[in-house]
């Protein structure tokens, strides 16, 4: 049978754009259908905007930091319009670049929502289409708990454009993404209060990462309510009364401005696919595939944040150019998931690759060995801080192998990147201890720890 397309990707964020374009390199004619923007998530609602933002929250501690090294003391206000004008200027300049990307590669753009007809057939707006081969790239989307007001609560998607900045905010949740926005806008000037009903913020990382990570956000000026549950919000003349009971006590009160941050987890965006029409099958709303990516039906595939495996932006792409090189190459290949690194781009930032302290140890039992270092990097000294960088690395002594490394600190993700490709090659940790360090760094310390 002949098929309009060799390939049709529904998504045009950073995983199926990359597969995009890697498969039309190889020859393949292919199409790609998006309702939003291109780029995804991560260009127009995650990464690079918040990175952005990151950014921006750093300039008051630096115009403090300065005055230490003999400048004079600066005064400075933000101005909020200003910053995202210029942050979604930015994105405005991205969707350009990943338009001429696909036009360049001679790939076809759908505008509009993807829905399969049946397992080579995609209707695309008032278009109909056939495909050999069709890829899912549809991402997540944030999550919002079922309590009463939650509709006056915006999301991490509409935060980059708000008019103005919110004087008092609540972050609810302790994951990754409330932890950094909990960070920025403390760091912007907002009053911050972050909840959570864990004992710590961050759950799934390492414990020494957590503990260092939340006690740096609350020196720093972070709020942050552990143990504790919302039970709902009330809009008034005030605000927004966030309506809050810590375990074992009685039920209280956080008022905010107008605006308070559900950052809540993510879940896959896997909606009106028309998956019912095909073979296709979901796991707590998660396409289920294999190694090489494909679903249960024999030609569509799916990667990324829609199959819940590991939700970052590299992974998706990785994902989707083993999956090009396999099909359209002929060159097998699938994605390890194995020492995949990542970073938390909180104030103090963190990095980590690897096995955790917890996972190693039930992994390995006794034979794990930790080597920790908690230190004020020498750019502080003059600075008069006392900032403090944390390094730790978990070792099986039975092989000498580092199965893990973690860091909070400033650059701690300039760093673990590095280091993630020793631990990927499977360096020991005499490996470590044979490399010279650079001095003065912060980054020698992983070569140094006794």
């Amino acid at each position: 049978m002949t098929y309009e397309f060799d390939l049709f990707v529904i998504g045009a964020g950073s995983g199926g754009i990359a597969t995009a374009r890697r498969a039309a390199e190889y020859g393949a004619k292919v199409g790609i259908a998006e309702f939003d923007r291109l780029g995804g998530t991560c260009v127009n609602r995650g990464c690079v905007p918040k990175k952005l933002m990151v950014y921006a929250s750093h300039f008051p501690e630096l115009f403090t930091d300065a005055v230490g090294y003999g400048w004079s003391a600066v005064k400075s206000s933000l101005d909020w319009e200003k910053m995202i004008t210029a942050v979604n200027n930015e994105v405005d300049r991205l969707n350009g670049i990943y338009q001429r990307m696909l036009d360049n590669s001679q790939v076809e753009i759908l505008q509009g929502y993807g829905k399969l007809v049946d397992n080579h057939t995609i209707v695309v707006g008032e278009r109909t289409v056939t495909a050999d081969k069709i890829l899912i790239a549809v991402g997540g989307k944030p999550t919002k708990p079922d309590i009463p007001g939650i509709e006056n609560a915006i999301t991490s998607d509409e935060i980059f454009h708000l008019k103005t900045q919110p004087k008092r905010m609540v972050i609810l949740g302790g994951g990754y993404i409330g932890s950094e926005f909990a960070c920025i806008m403390n760091g912007l000037g907002t009053e911050v209060t972050q909840i959570t009903r864990a004992d710590m913020i961050l759950r799934g990382f390492d414990d020494d990462l957590r503990s260092e990570i939340q006690q740096g956000m609350i020196n720093h000026g972070v709020k942050i309510l552990n143990h504790t549950q919302i039970i709902g919000f009330e809009k008034d003349a005030e605000g927004i009364k966030v309506k809050v009971r810590k375990d074992g006590e009685s039920e209280d009160t956080v008022v905010v401005d107008a605006v308070s941050l559900a950052a809540l987890g993510r879940k896959p965006n896997t909606q009106n696919l028309g998956l019912e029409n095909t073979k296709i099958q979901l796991k707590n709303g998660a396409i289920v595939v294999d190694k090489y990516s494909r679903t249960d039906e024999e030609n569509i595939y799916a990667v990324g944040d829609c199959t819940d495996n590991i939700n970052l932006t590299p992974v998706a792409i990785n994902e989707g150019r083993a999956f090009a090189d396999t099909v359209f190459r002929g060159k097998s290949r699938t994605m390890s998931y194995e020492n995949v690194p990542t970073a938390i781009f909180t104030t103090p930032e963190a990095a980590t690759v690897g096995l955790t302290e917890a996972e190693a140890r039930e992994k390995y039992g006794d034979t794990v060995k930790i080597y920790r270092s908690r230190f004020r990097p020498m750019y502080y000294t003059l600075a008069g801080k006392e900032e403090k960088t944390m390094m730790k690395l978990v070792v099986d002594q039975n092989t000498d192998k580092v199965l893990g490394a973690h860091m909070v600190g400033t650059n701690a993700a300039e760093i673990i990147q590095g280091v993630a490709i020793a631990i990927k090659m499977g360096a020991t940790k005499a490996n470590f201890d044979a490399t010279v360090g650079i001095h003065p760094s912060s980054a020698e310390e992983f070569v140094t720890m006794r």
